[in-house]
């Protein structure tokens, strides 16, 4: 990879002789001009693209595959194209909120407007890492910090959950309708298992006498350096999600018809995986069959979870049920209280309370 180098004022004025308006010309100005002060020795390597690359290495030899691509991804899409050349000591928060602003507003790849404020706030954790570790390797001043990052309305992005007669009209279309498939979902539906958790079960994950699943492995597509991706089959997504998942009677008696030699996967019913994208899109027609809205499949696992706290399950055992390393995660994002539930808390006041 050839080495970025300093705009010098040549540079500059050729830019401005084509009309472009660069994050680097902007770099040059205010605080930009004055840092550029600092030693020679600092800015052999200061470009935020040759910083960031120093950041991935290290990174890579601590985080999951998956965390490692999804940080290159959002570097090399998002990060590199508006600040890869410019020096570390040149960038501002001025220039980071002009930053934030236009991702908001524009910073789909495809053109097709602005990125959410979640994903936004992802791209800036992503910076925030680079120059914290800009700052603690070379001294640079880290001009995010105190950076405000995009608001995310509560609500905004929450999954929601099937009601109780969409539950009912769901399982019984599975149970009346079996394949792998319609199975899958049935499992994660009174199990509460991420959808790469689901595609990565083998059926030696799954005893049938005892009732259990044994979540050890999930799988997903990432990202590779040269633009490609591939199929991962790793570990799940934290030390708490490794668990043991118990399954309804019932259950265990519809994966009885399904169940094939150890090593196949339960899906596929053969060596070969079935990957979470394909299954989404399975997922997605079964609601269509069933004439339910559409629905993203990690709806099934919060579902799940607000089936659980109806019938009385004590928050921390649902916590280690879903795999959450905190109570906290799992009452705040996964237990969603319905009108139902909340009118029949309220019925049990009365005046001599």
């Amino acid at each position: 990879m050839a080495k970025d180098s300093q705009l010098d004022p040549k540079e500059i004025r050729n830019m401005k002789a084509k009309g472009g308006h660069t994050m680097a010309e902007s770099a040059l100005d205010g605080e930009g001009r004055n840092n550029k002060k600092q030693s020679g020795n600092r800015h052999k390597c200061g470009t935020v693209r040759e910083i960031s690359e120093q950041w991935l290495a290290e990174k890579k030899l601590t985080v999951k595959t998956a965390s490692y691509s999804s940080s290159r991804r959002l570097l090399n899409n998002h990060i590199c194209p508006a600040f890869g050349g410019v020096q570390c000591t040149a960038v501002t928060k001025q220039m980071l909120n002009k930053f934030i602003s236009e991702l908001l507003l524009s910073g789909r790849k495809d053109g097709g407007g602005g990125l959410s404020p979640k994903t936004v706030r992802d791209v800036i954790v992503i910076l925030k890492a680079v120059f914290g570790y800009a700052h603690n390797e070379y001294g640079f001043a880290d001009p995010t910090e105190n950076i405000r990052l995009p608001r995310i309305d509560k609500g905004c992005g929450e999954q929601s959950v099937f009601e109780k007669i969409e539950r009912v009209r769901l399982k019984r279309h599975l149970i009346h309708n079996q394949s792998k498939t319609n199975m899958g979902i049935l499992l994660c539906l009174y199990t509460g298992l991420r959808i790469g958790e689901l595609c990565a079960l083998k059926w030696n994950d799954i005893n049938l006498a005892n009732g259990q699943v044994s979540v050890t492995k999930t799988i997903q597509r990432i990202s590779c350096n040269d633009g490609t991706t591939e199929l991962s089959v790793g570990s799940p997504k934290s030390v708490s999600s490794v668990r043991d998942v118990p399954i309804p009677e019932f259950i265990c008696k519809e994966l009885l018809k399904f169940q094939g030699s150890a090593n196949a996967y339960i899906l596929s019913g053969c060596g070969a995986p079935v990957e979470p994208r394909t299954m989404q899109n399975r997922f997605k027609a079964v609601l269509k069959q069933c004439g339910l809205p559409d629905r993203n499949f990690h709806s099934l696992r919060h579902t799940y979870a607000t089936m659980c706290i109806e019938s009385g399950f004590d928050p921390k055992a649902l916590s280690e049920l879903l795999g959450h390393a905190d109570v906290s995660i799992t009452m705040n994002r996964y237990v969603h209280s319905s009108a139902e539930m909340k009118k029949r808390y309220v019925s049990r006041l009365n005046l001599s309370a």
